[in-house]
């Protein structure tokens, strides 16, 4: 007589699905590769500049403001997202704040541009995603916020929506993002660590020929020059020739497309786009984040970026000061900010920031097989001897 089957436990049955969940869960992000460990530029003594980095080494160190992504993957054929950035946690719409928007090469899709400009003013989150998905990343924005409390009687809503094109890696013509990948980026924005590489607005972009991403890192400047922070945030997804601290690295690294599968057509390392969002929670008013944004080229450009012709090059600055915040309904507005000799130092730590956001950006992202083909991780190892051979390197303390 054969042994009748017994019904499971319920306490196995309980772990067999949670290994089950947490099984699924983890099968996009290995299935694009990206289940290999990877480090941020300190983390192999990269260390960018001279400024003491926040505790985070993140946007986030400036404090209020948030992070959060959603990604969307589906085998090769998607590779996207969405990547929010918070300026406060409250009614941005009610209490706005000042902003200014600096355009490198203009060769891009980004919304809410003219109103910032002739404002001066933020009142949306900075959203990110891929270059078709803008439109529907607008339009779920817009449905969010209009319901939210206190939002009844608005009539005008100005959207700020970034993108670079994904188009290598994802199925762009798909323009997959839209509401649910929205509420998700809002919903999970975090205050503290934030995740880098091909995550998010990330999922999907190449830089330099090697696989980019969401990066971020920040400055604190000492308390002669003000005590404040200055946070970065970047979507790299841009060409020229790699250069890591001064170093023309570009010259010692393997062609990603010889590293790519032979039969997948090669990434591009030329023409491309990048986000940079810039906070400082120094007091700024509109003139001096317009000055701010600027000084973020200078960190875009020491990476080797040559802003090519079909390259959207944009950043995007709002100060978190909270003497600077703006009530639409206020018929004198405050301008309190930093200028003259006071502002140098600012111009420093963004130009610094930007820089190392880029590199983590980079650093961080792992090798991702696409709709159109693969975009390899950057090699660390030919990285970190060209770095040793030019001195460029610091000693990594023992964990």
């Amino acid at each position: 007589m054969s042994t009748p089957i017994r019904p499971a436990r319920p306490w196995f049955r309980f772990v067999a699905l949670v290994v089950l969940a947490l099984l699924l869960a983890a099968a996009p992000a290995l299935a694009a590769g990206t289940g290999e460990a990877r480090p941020r530029a300190r983390d192999v003594g990269i260390v960018i500049g001279t400024l003491p980095t926040g505790r985070h080494n993140a946007i986030t160190d400036v404090k209020g403001v948030g992070v959060g992504h959603a990604t969307l993957r589906e085998g090769r054929r998607l590779n996207t997202g969405v990547t929010a950035i918070v300026p406060h946690p409250g009614n941005l719409y009610r209490e706005r704040v000042p902003a200014a928007i600096v355009v490198g090469n203009g060769f891009g899709k980004l919304l809410g541009v003219t109103q910032v400009q002739e404002l001066g003013e933020l009142e949306t989150p900075i959203l990110l995603t891929g270059t078709l998905g803008v439109w529907k990343v607008a339009d779920a924005l817009v449905e969010h916020l209009l319901q939210q409390p206190d939002m009844e009687n608005v009539r005008s809503i100005n959207p700020v929506v970034g993108e670079t094109n994904d188009g290598y890696l994802n199925d762009i013509r798909a323009r997959a993002v839209g509401a649910e990948q929205v509420r998700q980026a809002l919903a999970g924005v975090g205050y503290g660590p934030v995740e880098e590489g091909a995550v998010g607005a990330g999922a999907g972009t190449v830089a330099f020929g090697w696989k980019g991403g969401i990066g971020t890192s920040s400055r604190v400047l000492p308390g002669a020059d003000g005590g404040w922070t200055v946070g970065v945030l970047v979507q790299s997804n841009y060409g020229g020739r790699l250069t890591v601290a001064g170093v023309p690295v570009w010259k010692s690294l393997p062609d990603p497309a010889q590293v790519a599968r032979a039969a997948e057509p090669a990434p591009s390392t030329g023409d491309g786009s990048i986000m940079i969002v810039v906070a400082p929670d120094a007091p700024l008013d509109p003139a001096a984040l317009r000055r701010l944004a600027a000084r973020a080229l200078t960190g875009l450009a020491r990476t080797g970026s040559d802003m090519s012709n079909g390259s959207g090059d944009y950043v995007i600055a709002f100060s978190t000061a909270g003497q600077n915040r703006r009530d639409p309904g206020q018929a004198v507005q405050p301008a309190a900010s930093v200028g003259g000799e006071a502002i140098t130092p600012l111009f420093e730590a963004v130009a610094e920031a930007t820089e190392e956001a880029i590199l983590n950006s980079m650093l961080r992202a792992t090798t991702v097989h696409g709709h159109r083909g693969t975009a390899p991780a950057l090699p660390l190892q030919p990285l970190l001897q060209a770095l040793d051979a030019a001195g460029a390197r610091q000693p990594v303390a023992a964990p």
